[in-house]
Parts: C-alpha cells; sequence; structure tokens
C-alpha cells in the first residue's frame, strides 16, 4: 500500500480539489495497492503558464508526495491544434516555430513544481510532439480514428456546446483534439504503465476519451480525476485584474504584482484559496480562520496566502522582495527611501517606465505608464485626466489635482525617480534618464 494515499484521498477531498472520478472506489483501491504514475498535460497557449494552471500543477506535487510517480505532459503537438473545450470560438493557429518555443518555456515552469530526483517517483516531463510527428495520416486515421464514434464525441458537453452555438460551430481541425489527447494517454500507459490521469473539470470529455482509447488499443485498465476550475464568489474571472492575467513567469507578472494579487484576495475566497493553492495542513487552515474571526483589524489569511503561494512559485527570494516592495509603499514614508532603494524596487518588480525628456505633463506620463486606464481597457489622456480631477492621483506622496502640473527630473527624488500611485494600490516608477 502506498504511504498516505488515504490521507491524500481524504486530503483532496478536504481541500475540495475532486470535482469527479471515473469508478471512484475501484480508483481509491488501484492507487492503494501500489505506488501508479499519474499525469496531467499542460498546452503552450502562450510563452508563460498563468495561475489557473496552478491547481492542477500542485495536484501533481500532491501525488508525489504521496508515492506516485508524476509525469507533466507539455503539449507540443496539442498546442498546434488548439482545445476546444468550452471555448466560446475557434482558436488562433500558431506557427510551429512559435509554439516550439513556448513549450520550451512551459516545461522549465513545470518542472520546479515537482521532484526529479526522489528515487522511483522521480517526475518526467515529456512532449506529445514526440510520438505524433512522425505519424502519418493513415495511420492515425486507420489505427486511432477507428475507435471513436463520431456520435459519442458530439454528444461530449464540451464539443456539444460548440456545436450548438449559432454562428461559431467547430472545425475538424479542432474536433480531432479529443482523439489527439486521448492517444497521449494511451501512448503513455503503453511506455510508462501510467494509469491516471487528471486536469481540470472542462478535460472531462477528453479524460474519459483516453480512458476508452487505452481499454481499446491495450485492453487496459485506466482513471481520471478531474480537479474544479477556480472561481470566484463574486462571479469575478479569477486570475484576471485590471492590469491582465497573472502568469507565473515573473518577466510577465511581477514577484511583486503576483504578492499583491493574493494579497488582494476577498476574504469570501481566501480560505478556499488556502486549501487550493497552498500545502498547509486543513488543521493549520482552520485555526488562521479561527483566528480572523475573532480578530477586529485586518485578517492574516490574505498575508498567509501570499507568502505561502509566492514562495512556492518564485522562492524565498520572491517573497523577500515582494515584501519589501509592499512595506516601503504601503507602511513607510517613500520620501526616506534612499537612491538603491528605489532602483531596488525596479530590480523587484515594480512597473517602471524610463522617461529620455526633461520633463512632461502628468497627464502625458499618465498614458505613458498605462495608468490612464479605461474600464474598457484603453489608455487615454481623458481617463488620465479624470483620475486627476478625481484627486487619484498621487506623485512621490503628494496628490496632484492640477490637471496641467508639469512634472520635471529635477523635481525627482535624487533628481531622477518619481513614484506615480492611482487609487490606494496601483504604482508606477518613472526613471528620468
Amino acid at each position: 500500500m502506498v504511504d498516505g494515499q488515504n490521507s491524500l484521498i481524504n486530503d483532496l477531498e478536504c481541500r475540495q480539489l475532486i470535482a469527479q472520478m471515473t469508478a471512484a472506489e475501484e480508483l481509491a483501491d488501484h492507487m492503494n495497492e501500489k505506488p501508479r504514475v499519474v499525469y496531467c498535460g499542460f498546452d503552450p497557449t502562450a510563452d508563460s503558464l498563468h495561475i489557473g494552471s496552478l491547481v492542477p500543477l500542485l495536484a501533481l506535487k500532491r501525488f508525489q508526495q504521496a508515492g506516485h510517480k508524476p509525469i507533466a505532459l507539455v503539449g507540443g503537438a496539442t498546442g498546434l491544434i488548439g482545445d476546444p473545450s468550452f471555448k466560446a470560438a475557434e482558436r488562433k493557429l500558431n506557427t510551429p516555430d512559435v509554439v516550439a518555443s513556448w513549450t520550451d518555456k512551459i516545461k522549465q515552469q513545470v518542472s520546479q513544481f515537482i521532484d526529479f530526483d526522489c528515487g522511483w517517483n522521480s517526475a518526467e516531463v515529456v512532449n506529445n510532439l514526440e510520438w505524433t510527428q512522425n505519424l502519418n495520416v493513415l495511420s492515425f486515421l486507420r489505427d486511432i480514428g477507428k475507435h471513436f464514434s463520431v456520435n459519442a464525441m458530439i454528444a461530449k458537453e464540451s464539443v456539444k456546446q460548440r456545436i450548438d452555438r449559432d454562428g461559431s460551430g467547430i472545425s475538424y481541425t479542432e474536433f480531432t483534439y479529443m482523439i489527439l489527447q486521448s492517444y497521449d494517454f494511451a501512448e503513455l500507459y503503453s511506455r510508462y504503465n501510467c494509469t491516471v490521469q487528471i486536469g481540470g473539470s472542462d478535460q472531462w470529455g477528453n479524460i474519459t476519451g483516453g480512458i476508452d482509447l487505452s481499454r481499446r488499443m491495450h485492453q487496459a485498465q485506466t482513471y481520471g480525476l478531474t480537479l474544479p476550475l477556480v472561481t470566484k464568489a463574486d462571479g469575478t474571472k479569477f486570475g484576471k485584474t485590471e492590469t491582465g492575467t497573472i502568469w507565473l513567469d515573473s518577466a510577465k507578472t511581477s514577484q511583486y504584482a503576483f504578492y499583491q494579487f493574493w494579497i488582494n484576495t476577498a476574504d469570501a475566497d481566501v480560505y478556499r484559496f488556502l486549501r487550493y493553492f497552498t500545502f498547509l495542513s486543513e488543521e493549520e487552515i482552520r485555526a488562521i480562520e479561527t483566528e480572523d474571526a475573532k480578530a477586529e483589524g485586518a485578517k492574516s489569511a490574505q498575508r498567509i496566502l501570499a507568502q505561502e503561494v509566492t514562495k512556492l512559485v518564485h522562492g524565498e527570494e520572491g517573497v523577500n522582495a515582494a515584501k519589501r516592495i509592499s512595506d516601503a509603499l504601503f507602511a513607510g514614508d517613500i520620501s526616506n527611501l534612499s537612491e538603491s532603494d528605489l532602483s531596488q524596487l525596479a530590480l523587484d518588480g515594480m512597473p517602471t517606465t524610463v522617461i529620455k525628456e526633461e520633463s512632461k505633463q502628468l497627464t502625458e506620463l499618465l498614458v505613458d505608464t498605462g495608468l490612464a486606464l479605461t474600464p474598457r481597457g484603453q489608455v487615454t489622456v481623458g481617463q488620465a485626466r479624470k483620475f486627476i480631477k478625481e484627486n487619484a492621483i498621487s506623485v512621490n506622496g503628494q496628490k496632484i489635482t492640477d490637471q496641467e502640473a508639469i512634472i520635471s527630473s529635477i523635481s525627482g527624488m535624487h533628481g531622477k525617480y518619481h513614484l506615480l500611485k492611482r487609487g490606494k494600490k496601483v504604482f508606477h516608477l518613472v526613471f528620468w534618464q
């Protein structure tokens, strides 16, 4: 029996991390019997994963900690096709070179969450292009396609909703995605004796397709488990802010911005997110919840969540960098920041814009820095004037209400820095060069 396996299933259930399972009792027995190989797929749809991928990534880690061998599959092949599951319209097809470069970056990202040197259950990262790029169309149709009923494929909810949507439909290219992902499961069974696939609940149709294909091609008994797609209590989309998607790559979302995203988690979501995105035990999370219920001031849950998730993604140094910026901006007097402190803010991920002129109108600076953002996502001078009029803009800690104000380099801290602030939480550093 796998050490800790019963506690793993219980832990997943306590964390509300199980959406669906195939043959639940059989799957539990299967995994209790001995260590198994478990896989999850990640398609390269951009040059970085975003925080929506954290739930399956951390699930792979949870399975590995319980003694199972994780495989992270990066879809160099499926990324060329595009998963139609619950998408409103056809995805844009990217070039093979672009997908290949994204695949390499995603492989590096998933590798930081699983252990590659722990004996039998050391992790593997694989690319499904390896077994599909030389597969000719006749072999694909005869040896794989013959096992799929079009009637059954159309009945899958992820495909059905595209077919039923007026004016949308689905191309044959995306229609074949299910077959390709199903073939991945069958191939991983053949190569690694992989018997369990996990993924988001939107992957249920693809996962069950893979289970059926593995049975037909290899007479194999395989299983699937899906994880819930993360939603926010207020109905807004998880992982999105007014400045865009929260990425795992610090070059796309700074460590500071990443940390602040979790700090700003709503009270209605924070304890659920502690269960989803950290390895704190149920007892520890309940203790945090109990203490917060007694607290009259700020809750501790958001700070703990931000620290734990930032450490998982960016390491201890990332946490320290994010906290250093946060303390300077929200707890201290920025006028006391040294020149090296300000340059460190830029290095730590504070959004920064370099200005080569000697002076500029404040409205221009708000446009140049992207702070003059409308609710529709546009950056305009009109929105800059609106923010200034509404007393929402501070420059080096001072509120500015003059819409014609001129900001010059010589008035900057140390003759070269202005810290712009919009509202209570959005900062941008201007460096005069």
